[in-house]
């Protein structure tokens, strides 16, 4: 994959994950600046995915980008507000994590 792509899809899945987190902040919009900022946060990642998607097939970058996703959204629910998955939830991370390298070579 181009490095500037790599780059651009790996911000727009930083940026996502950052959105999510927000968003639980926000208690459903109850504490609306934590809203507002999930907001501008996801258009942020999705004006990286599309300068990501100049130099790379949108299928590749999108793959790429929900594994970042669902991995980090996963992580930073256990670490900050102690969400837990069942091993199988976590066993179906790995599936699709596996799944996305193997799609992406």
């Amino acid at each position: 994959m181009n490095p500037v792509a790599l780059v651009f899809v790996v911000s727009s899945a930083l940026f996502d994950i950052l959105s999510n987190i927000c968003l639980t902040y926000s208690k459903g919009f109850s504490h609306l600046k934590w809203g507002v900022l999930a907001i501008i946060l996801i258009w942020a990642s999705f004006g990286l995915m599309g300068a990501a998607v100049v130099h790379v097939d949108i299928s590749v970058a999108y793959a790429l980008w929900g594994g970042i996703g669902v991995l980090g959204t996963a992580l930073a629910g256990r670490l900050l507000f102690g969400q837990k998955l069942s091993p199988i939830g976590w066993l179906g991370i790995i599936c699709v994590i596996t799944a996305i390298l193997i799609f992406t070579l």
